[in-house]
């Protein structure tokens, strides 16, 4: 009887706050467009906890945006909604006890003696920002299949502030390629409901197995063409609460959300206009795994206009011909995202001198080292067994004249046995190891298709390169790397990507086009000033660019000034998620240390040395 005369004053309590055509929002899940009002997510703790939790939210403003806290005791929430009160304004609660769920009710009329005592906090939702996707063309799945949006708990872990640690749990909309843009350009706007997608792409990527399973909520089906894109979900307070344990707790249950009087376009920045050339972009940078990165049309207005810096042609070689538009961006986006870098070097071809090799390949590569490294990112050289001695004194005068900070370790591949090239990319040969996540070939001699090696005079040169181009056909077939290849004259490594171009336009091109093709093939007019265009491209794209997210070392996506769609917040308030599922292990090597297969493998060892690693 007591719980039936609960829910006749919540539902009278209702009558009198909404509207008719809204009830249907206030009693029922929230997960449709409820006309056209802001939701939000509550969390309710005890009032020792608040400030913690407060701590917490502005730690981690995607997932935990947070709207109002109220004062201990307090039903209401004036900012938000005229006569509410958090007791009976929900559709559905959630009551831990111990961080444990152990009820759902629809009143917390019950609890009210505890509440004299507790805190309610209200979040941003992305419900919020649905109806004007729905506006502007995009379908909407969950609502289209009448259920829940689908909620995963991920492996990015929040940022810890007391008793609160917990991984971020993200939503799932499918959207059709077609539409990526416009969905970043619409919902980075929002960063009172979370703002972008925080990946779209492999749900691998966030270390979700299986997006028929979600934690929370009801699975939502993928239409032909549609991509998994991913947002930061206000259902992580719920994760925290359990992570805390208090003594006793509330939530919203998922999809039952607070409606509030706001209407749902409070949810877009408003603070300024935001400038056009801010817009963000979607772009494609791996198909396997499955994974779409986001700039913003300034960014990639700069990077093009470099990409035709260094295409110049002043020599007329042709090389014009090559160019594959945004070929650097893509390759600079990968990198961004990427936690372990190897780079090789090496073209020698004037081959009656000693040493042989080409002058711009390997400064260019210490110069990429050198930025990479700036950026948190693990970094190893792999070149020529001959050239690791010329390639050691230079490392040594770089790290001498502060070009490099430290030195990175210096391998040399051989390749004795089919397998020897999984065996040096990935630990113990396992594809689901990979040691890097991203190939760099800057000025490095390329196979032919008749297996040897030439310059531009269409002379042999192959008695002096080593067959590292083994490692990028490898890599092409372990999901996760990723390559570029960086030449001037379509004979160097990774340039088999536009071989037919080299092959038409090139001179000598039938016989000397590079074979092997890379992810990303940059055509530059030296690549020693393709990589000081380089330098400042990457850093302007990671450090100060708007509209762009980066993984750092360790797996971490930082979102920072602008560069987060993300999150739209000031770069002071920059905030890290830690990637826990399958980031690359890194080589972490040492010197004199050597990557070799298992004693079982013992005919397919790989012979790399590390011969310089000068702290």
């Amino acid at each position: 009887m007591f719980q039936a005369w609960q829910g006749i004053r919540s539902l009278t309590n209702s009558i009198q706050r909404y509207p008719v055509q809204r009830l249907v929002c206030v009693k029922a899940t929230t997960t449709r467009p409820c006309s056209g009002y802001q939701q939000a997510n509550v969390v309710i703790l005890h009032k020792s906890l608040a400030d913690d939790f407060e701590a917490f939210c502005h730690a981690n403003p995607s997932p935990l945006p947070l709207l109002y806290r109220s004062q201990p005791g307090e039903w209401g929430c004036p900012p938000l909604a005229a006569d509410a009160d958090i007791r009976v304004d929900c559709p559905q609660y959630c009551v831990f006890k111990d961080g444990l769920l152990v009820s759902r009710v629809s009143s917390l009329m019950s609890y009210s003696g505890q509440l004299q005592d507790m805190v309610s906090f209200y979040l941003g939702c992305s419900f919020s920002f649905e109806r004007t996707l729905r506006k502007a063309g995009v379908p909407v799945r969950n609502v289209e299949q009448n259920c829940n949006v689908s909620m995963f708990r991920t492996s990015l872990q929040c940022r810890g502030v007391g008793q609160f640690q917990c991984p971020m749990v993200v939503t799932m909309r499918p959207v059709p390629e077609e539409k990526l843009d416009l969905v970043a350009q619409i919902t980075h706007l929002t960063p009172l409901a979370h703002g972008g997608p925080i990946h779209i792409g492999d749900p691998a990527v966030l270390g979700i197995q299986d997006v028929s399973r979600p934690e929370y909520g009801d699975p939502v089906a993928l239409g032909p063409g549609d991509v998994p894109a991913f947002w930061a979900c206000g259902v992580t307070g719920v994760e925290a609460v359990q992570s805390c344990k208090p003594p006793l707790a509330f939530t919203h249950s998922p999809g039952c959300m607070f409606l509030t009087d706001r209407q749902d376009s409070s949810v877009f920045a408003s603070t300024s206009t935001p400038e056009p050339d801010q817009c963000p972009l979607t772009f494609s940078i791996s198909q396997q795994p499955l994974h779409f990165s986001v700039a913003s049309k300034a960014v990639v207005q700069s990077i093009r206009d470099l990409e035709k810096i260094i295409g110049e042609d002043p020599g007329e070689r042709g090389i014009r011909a090559l160019f594959v538009q945004d070929e650097l961006l893509r390759s600079c986006l990968s990198l961004s995202h990427s936690s372990s870098v190897l780079i090789t070097t090496g073209f020698p071809t004037h081959y009656k001198h000693n040493p042989p090799e080409e002058t711009d390949g390997p400064p260019g590569a210490i110069a990429i080292a050198a930025t990479l490294q700036a950026l948190q990112k693990e970094v190893a050289i792999v070149t020529d067994h001959r050239a690791l001695e010329m390639n050691q004194r230079i490392m040594e005068d770089a790290v001498k004249k502060g070009v490099i900070k430290t030195a990175v370790p210096l391998l040399s591949y051989q390749g004795n046995s089919p397998d020897s090239a999984l065996y040096f990319l990935c630990h113990n040969g396992d594809h689901k190891k990979p040691r890097f996540d991203h190939l760099v070939a800057i000025e490095r001699s390329g196979r032919a298709s008749d297996g040897n090696y030439y310059n531009m005079r269409g002379v042999n040169i192959k008695h002096l390169v080593d067959p590292i181009d083994d490692l990028f056909i490898t890599a092409s077939t372990i999901p996760g790397i990723s390559t570029t290849g960086i030449g001037d004259g379509g004979n160097e490594l990774g340039m088999g990507k536009v071989k037919e171009a080299v092959r038409e336009h090139m001179p000598n091109g039938s016989l000397i086009a590079c074979d092997v093709a890379a992810d990303f093939a940059i055509t530059a007019d030296t690549a020693f000033r393709f990589t000081m265009s380089r330098l400042e491209l990457i850093l302007q794209c990671l450090l100060q660019a708007k509209g762009h997210n980066c993984k750092q070392k360790d797996g971490c996506l930082r979102f920072d000034q602008g560069l987060c769609i993300m999150n739209c917040i000031p770069y002071s308030q920059a905030v890290c998620y830690c990637r826990t599922v399958s980031p690359p292990q890194t080589c972490s090597l040492k010197q004199s240390d050597t990557l070799s297969p298992t004693s079982s493998h013992h005919e397919s060892e790989v012979r790399a040395e590390v011969v310089s690693c000068v702290s």
